[in-house]
């Protein structure tokens, strides 16, 4: 057994400005890592003293003392190792890194301890464990078996569906409000003074759904209440206009907006977005792997117009690949007219898939953020949300689409959705308000 094994120690607190940093550190720590330990101080406490000589100079901690000098710390917990010789001072300063860097992890036990945080703790800052909200995305991404949570119910055209408008539904972390992204009113309610890191959103395309939208005609939709062709140019654009004042009011400073559209109708989309957003910081063209419908050339991708809200610099958690993510502007997903049963076109006539909208939100949030979605359409941002781990807001104007989407969430986190009026679940508040409906029916026909 080495001499010094049982040798005591003891950590004693010592003015930050009489410790020495080493003339020679050969392990570089960045400014980000710095702010990584800082991070990790704040939310455990100072649990690592620093080491040093018998002199007050470092021989390891050095990310610790400079984080404590970032948060002006005045008295650090130390760890004096008087005994050892300089030629041990300096190898343990190098073990020390090293060691700890010959370490690797297991990514499925990784993934289940992050999760295991969650659960405990919703809202925890799983950056404070040091790993980047890219590499936790990376690890927490879901299995290809989940892909089968894409199965989903789906409802006739208009029956009856237990939710009605002005219905603002509580699903785990996320809110869903049956209301009219048109009105500023129906934003405050569901945002409560919270603020939306960005927006991931599919507004009616303007265009009439039959004959131009739903698997080569074998899927047949409603026409949407509102943007279905009914509109002018004119009208149209002040439309959309006052969708994006509307969620660019209640985002962050610097916040994305991803708006789709299709290309009928780019015209107004840039029209309303200039008037509204700060800049267009790209165009993503979603491509898909078949051809849709179409008289001329059959359209086989969508358009994503990629917005800013402000001026303060926007997030990117991408950094062109440095985080193990690669992202272009071109986005290859399945489309929704694949042959066979899907379930996905069905449910809604211009869905976009779940893994598609899962990138784009990982591209510039962290976990526990609020995605915030005007249009909800059939859920498909919630639901993706919810897989990224983020807190979703949707605003969706028809009753059944919301009753879709809290079907849908229902059935992949295993959980009730509430609402938030009476505190009803869903299915109590459905037959409520079915045997009501059924009562009404009755006495009108007495």
């Amino acid at each position: 057994m080495n001499r010094h094994t049982l040798d005591p120690l003891k950590v004693e607190l010592r003015p930050l400005g009489t410790l020495k940093p080493a003339p020679r550190n050969a392990r570089r720590h960045s400014e980000k890592q710095i702010e990584q330990v800082a991070a990790s101080i704040r939310q455990f406490g100072f649990t690592n003293p620093v080491i040093i000589d018998a002199d007050g100079t470092i021989v390891a901690g050095h990310a610790r003392f400079e984080a404590a000098r970032l948060l002006r710390i005045e008295d650090i917990p130390t760890l004096a190792l008087a005994y050892l010789t300089p030629a041990e001072l300096k190898a343990y300063r190098l073990a020390d890194n090293k060691i700890a860097a010959n370490a690797d992890w297991d990514p499925e036990i990784l993934k289940i301890e992050l999760e295991e945080i969650q659960l405990l703790t919703p809202d925890f800052e799983l950056e404070s464990t040091g790993f980047s909200t890219t590499e936790i995305d990376l690890v927490m991404d879901l299995s290809p078996a989940d892909e089968k949570l894409e199965e989903t119910p789906v409802l006739e055209r208009r029956e009856v569906t237990g939710v009605e408008r002005g219905d603002l539904w509580l699903l785990g972390p996320h809110r869903l409000l049956c209301g009219d992204a048109r009105d500023p009113d129906c934003f405050a309610q569901l945002m409560d003074a919270t603020t939306a890191r960005m927006v991931f959103s599919d507004p009616p395309f303007n265009v009439k759904v039959d004959g131009h939208v739903g698997g080569l005609g074998q899927t047949k939709h409603a026409e949407f209440a509102m943007g279905s062709g009914e509109m002018t140019r004119a009208e149209f654009t002040t439309f959309l206009r006052t969708a994006f004042a509307n969620a660019a009011a209640v985002s962050q400073d610097g916040a994305i907006h991803y708006q789709c559209m299709d290309w009928r109708h780019m015209g107004e989309m840039l029209e309303a977005g200039h008037e509204v957003y700060s800049g267009l910081q790209n165009l993503c063209v979603w491509s898909k792997d078949n051809g849709g419908m179409g008289s001329f050339y059959r359209s086989q991708h969508e358009l994503v117009f990629v917005w800013k809200v402000g001026e303060a610099p926007h997030l990117n958690t991408v950094q062109l690949g440095r985080n193990g993510r690669y992202r272009t502007n071109i986005w290859n997903y399945r489309g929704a007219t694949k042959t066979g049963r899907d379930a996905e076109l069905a449910m809604h006539p211009t869905v976009k898939p779940v893994p598609m909208i899962m990138d784009a939100i990982k591209d510039t949030s962290k976990r526990g953020e609020i995605v915030l979605d005007p249009f909800g359409g059939s859920g498909s941002t919630l639901i993706a949300a919810h897989k990224t781990g983020r807190h979703a807001r949707l605003i969706e104007y028809e009753p059944n689409y919301c009753a879709v989407t809290i079907r849908r969430w229902q059935k992949l986190a295993r959980a009730e959705a509430v609402l938030a009026a009476t505190g009803e679940t869903f299915e109590a508040a459905h037959a409520r308000r079915d045997t009501e409906m059924n009562r009404l029916a009755e006495e009108a026909l007495a």
